[in-house]
């Protein structure tokens, strides 16, 4: 429906959210603190969206800077505006698209220098307010902005001091091009339509090369006049084109009444954009802000907790909200979208197609989060990850965003994600992505990308050599992973021999694993071990890193699917315990060039980056679970807080807060394909989680403190339960699993081989 004045100036009222909100209140149901993770590395934005909405409007106190990958960072000096597209949690920054920026004075087309507000038009800010929906912050020029979003439409109303202002919308909002680098914007639009909407694309070339992004915007008032700019002239007529583009929305008396701004977007084309706004659900701003707080309130409360600190309740709520950002919807209302070969695909009624999968970080804890509390999510993602592998030129997809394959890091963990989910029972055609997934598989002649170098060299040798291949280490060891992922796909699709082949190839991680210093180790093309070597290292040489992100310590137990053959490599149960402890007990060194990612240290362990974070639950490979109960909560209460640096690390499209989340609750998928979770420390003394259709479980831990880590039995469904990990299918058929906590150990607890978790389809022999 169109926005009229009288619908807008007919609700301008503040909505108060404490009145709003009923479902978060009470003990059990802590707001989310959306300042954590916005500060220190954590690379999370305050502003509003919905659940796995396209639309995600935020401020921007910076585009550049690694701690701006979110287009935010708590406690920077100035603020540009407020733009309709981000990324949560990642090291890499993209997106931030269509800046509105509500101004006063002298029209300025350019943002200045972060620490001088004023230079441009960047401006101090104050009095900020963020709650799940709905954001909100004073500028310095006295104007009081508002944000809250549907799916696929952002709304912000803007409240002037009364005289003249206006709203620039600057499409050319990134810095220009360094040397040796191509344009970071190539080609933008501004049209001015005769209802007054205005319309507008860009193409970025930022870490998804060749983006586009389209635009239909609507404001609650008409303009006094309208100026349009291409670079940095002005346009004689409705439409701007040029590189960066921008337009100026002038009004009189902008404090005469509030300015509300209604932006829709669309990956497809400017019809899109116009028809998704056209279909917004909501009829005014506050409208629009109730909705999305019933929608986090719905999604929100498939999980409750009581007990714990009431810092450690809000921080589980927050973790829950974070691990709801991502995958983004990507689809239009008319259920159009880009796929990977950028031509434009519908999906079937009632399916959605989704962008922004960090599969290298998500496939570990995200989506067998999402597999049990949000299951008819998990199959919408999956399908959508079936179509996406026959659509790409690559097979299963990396890091999807936008439509565009952007290879980043390293492996094809899409196919852990869509195995995950074929163990659990999820429906979607598995057969109809094999063939993608077979190329990839044994088709060293397939086309490469980054994550994928030197696959055909892997086929070949079953390693990579490290005096031919950068980050060969955790390279051999991820690609094997990927095999045992697609052998159980291979297994889904009826190719039984494809499946014997590539189980046994997933068995390739002992190839970097040196049994006579129990590390791994880089291995050179002659097959003999570098020498010498010193496992605190990233590389032997300033060309290549040998691991990605990691050491020789943090990459020695990559290996989340044969721990009973790692253990035997190692020397057996003892050895390989040992061999843990001294990882927990290392020096926390690092050599100088190590990225940011490798943080949140106990020893070398690196809580901080995904590749060690299934580590702490390997003791109960050897019958020593209570050593993972006490890292567990460690690792719970002193990784995690309360505050703009909460999360230890890139908290990578909500993977860290699922680790939190999973872990809090007991539970954790150390090999998610499968399909079973290691019992940690569970944090508080109840929760309830909902598992699909009206089933629920129940997760107690009566008489649960700070000081009681440790678990000495378990009962399911008020029958004893010996074994220290729990069947995906017997915990989603509802029931209630209770553990009893103690401050001492129990070494008997899953010591037995028997009570050990299953790994290569066995459990321990």
């Amino acid at each position: 429906m169109r926005l009229t004045r009288r619908t807008v100036l007919g609700s301008t009222g503040a909505l108060a959210l404490s009145g709003a909100m009923p479902a978060f209140a009470g003990r059990s149901r802590a707001v989310p603190d959306l300042w954590i993770g916005t500060g220190g590395d954590g690379h999370t934005y305050p502003g509003a969206t919905v659940p796995f909405g396209m639309v995600q409007v935020s401020p921007d106190t910076d585009t550049e800077n690694w701690a701006n990958c979110s287009g935010y960072h708590r406690g920077d000096p100035s603020i540009m505006g407020f733009s309709h597209t981000h990324l949560s949690g990642t090291g890499i920054a993209d997106m931030m698209d269509v800046l509105v920026v509500p101004a006063r004075g002298p029209v300025k087309l350019r943002p200045g220098a972060p620490d001088k507000p004023g230079e441009g038009y960047r401006q101090t800010y104050a009095q900020e307010s963020a709650e799940p929906g709905y954001y909100a912050c004073t500028l310095g020029n006295g104007v009081r902005s508002e944000l809250t979003a549907e799916a696929r439409v952002g709304w912000q109303r803007h409240r002037f001091p009364a005289g003249p202002g206006h709203l620039l919308i600057d499409l050319g909002n990134y810095r220009d091009s360094r040397p040796g680098e191509g344009p970071l914007i190539d080609d933008s639009r501004i049209e001015l339509e005769s209802d007054g909407i205005l319309i507008g694309s860009r193409r970025t070339f930022r870490w998804a090369k060749g983006r586009r992004i389209h635009f239909a915007m609507q404001v609650s008032r008409k303009p006094d006049r309208i100026t349009l700019h291409a670079g940095d002239q002005v346009v004689n007529g409705a439409i701007a084109t040029a590189d960066r583009v921008r337009a100026v929305l002038h009004y009189d008396d902008a404090g005469s009444a509030p300015i509300v701004v209604r932006t829709a977007v669309s990956a497809v084309d400017m019809a899109g954009a116009r028809t998704n706004l056209a279909a917004s659900a909501s009829r005014d701003f506050d409208a629009a802000r109730r909705q999305a707080i019933g929608d986090w309130a719905d999604a929100l409360k498939t999980v409750k907790i009581d007990g714990g600190s009431d810092d450690q309740r809000v921080v589980m709520a927050t973790a829950l909200y974070h691990a709801m950002l991502a995958p983004t919807l990507f689809s239009d209302v008319d259920d159009r979208y880009i796929g990977l070969d950028r031509l434009v695909h519908s999906v079937p009624k009632g399916e959605q197609a989704y962008s922004t999968y960090s599969t290298w970080d998500t496939y570990r804890t995200l989506h067998p989060l999402l597999t049990l509390v949000a299951p008819d999510r998990a199959r919408s993602l999956v399908r959508d990850l079936v179509r996406q592998t026959q659509q790409s030129a690559y097979g299963p997809p990396c890091w999807p965003l936008q439509g565009v394959e952007t290879g980043t890091m390293i492996g094809w963990h899409s196919v852990a994600i869509m195995a995950e989910a074929a163990a659990k029972g999820i429906d979607a055609d598995y057969a109809a992505a094999w063939p993608a997934i077979r190329t990839r598989a044994f088709d060293a002649k397939a086309p490469d990308l980054v994550n994928s170098r030197a696959r055909g060299t892997y086929i070949a040798r079953g390693y990579l050599p490290a005096d031919q291949v950068d980050e060969s280490v955790s390279r051999t060891q991820e690609y094997a992973y990927d095999d045992w992922a697609m052998a159980a796909l291979a297994a889904k699709a009826g190719a039984t021999d494809d499946a014997a082949r590539l189980r046994e190839r997933s068995r390739n991680y002992r190839n970097v694993l040196d049994p006579t210093i129990g590390l791994a180790r880089p291995k050179l093309a002659d097959g003999s071990w570098l020498t010498p070597y010193d496992p605190i290292q990233l590389g032997h040489i300033k060309r290549y890193h040998d691991f990605t992100e990691a050491n020789g310590w943090q990459t020695t137990f990559l290996n989340q699917h044969d721990l009973y053959g790692q253990i035997a490599h190692f020397g057996g149960d003892a050895k390989f315990a040992a061999r843990l402890d001294a990882l927990f007990a290392a020096p926390s060194t690092l050599p100088k060039d190590a990225p940011p990612d490798i943080s949140g240290l106990i020893g070398q362990y690196a809580h901080g980056n995904e590749p060690d974070q299934h580590v702490p639950y390997l003791y109960a490979y050897v019958g020593q679970p209570w050593k993972t109960q006490a890292l567990v909560r460690k690792i719970l209460t002193t990784m995690y807080k309360r505050a703009p640096d909460g999360i230890i690390g890139n908290d990578d499209c909500g993977q860290m807060s699922a680790w939190f989340v999973m872990s809090a609750l007991g539970l954790y998928p150390v090999d998610p394909v499968a399909a079973v979770y290691v019992f940690g420390s569970p944090l508080f003394t109840r929760a309830e989680l909902k598992v699909g259709g009206k089933r629920k479980v129940v997760i107690e831990a009566p008489g649960n403190r700070v000081d009681t880590p440790y678990v000495t039995a378990v009962t399911w469904n008020g029958k004893p339960w010996t074994k220290s990990w729990i069947a995906h299918d017997d915990l989603v058929a509802g029931g209630t699993l209770r553990f009893t906590m103690s401050a001492t150990p129990d070494p008997a607890f899953g010591a037995k081989l028997a009570d050990r978790p299953p790994s290569f389809g066995r459990p321990a022999a």
